[in-house]
């Protein structure tokens, strides 16, 4: 059974540390810029990638990216963001163009984009962002996530972030 995403942390929630993470309501990178002396986003995918469940109505692709943030050679967050709309126009040309640069860093500092409210999930070993984070989350059988739109113009970003284990090394 697939578990919903809530705009509120429900019972069970993580411990503070790691809901100080999940409720940030600035750029993950930033965030990890402070706290860590490298930081790092390696690129896994970009392109046409399979929607997860709440992504798409439709059976078709998604367009999109999906990277791991580091903090000093540590794994701390599994970052997945798709297009839901309309596949053309400015977002999707900058999308194309990151590489390996953090979608953090033109989400928050670009002018004209609004971001729509946080949601919380508990992503057990079935779910398939969990599948596709597990590479780097050391067998730990659930992982916190948080996603929210993004929307620029007539354009709609989903951006997800998986919190690996490795999050609980850096600063609070």
């Amino acid at each position: 059974m697939r578990r919903p995403w809530h705009r509120q942390l429900r019972h069970g929630a993580p411990a503070a540390r790691l809901a100080s993470w999940l409720r940030e309501p600035g750029s993950l990178t930033a965030r990890c810029q402070r706290h860590c002396r490298c930081f790092r986003v390696h690129l896994l995918r970009s392109g046409w990638l399979p929607p997860v469940a709440g992504e798409s109505r439709s059976r078709g692709l998604l367009r999109g990216r999906e990277v791991i943030l580091e903090c000093d050679g540590v794994p701390v967050i599994f970052a997945h963001s798709v297009l839901l709309s309309a596949s053309r126009g400015r977002l999707s040309r900058w999308l194309d163009g990151l590489a390996s640069r953090s979608l953090g860093s033109l989400l928050f500092t670009c002018p004209g984009f609004k971001r729509e409210p946080l949601e919380f999930c508990k992503l057990d070993a079935a779910h398939p962002l969990h599948q596709r984070a597990a590479t780097w989350a050391g067998g730990t059988p659930e992982l916190w996530a948080r996603r929210s739109v993004h929307r620029l113009g007539r354009q709609a970003l989903l951006v997800t972030e998986v919190f690996l284990p490795g999050i609980g090394q850096i600063g609070a």
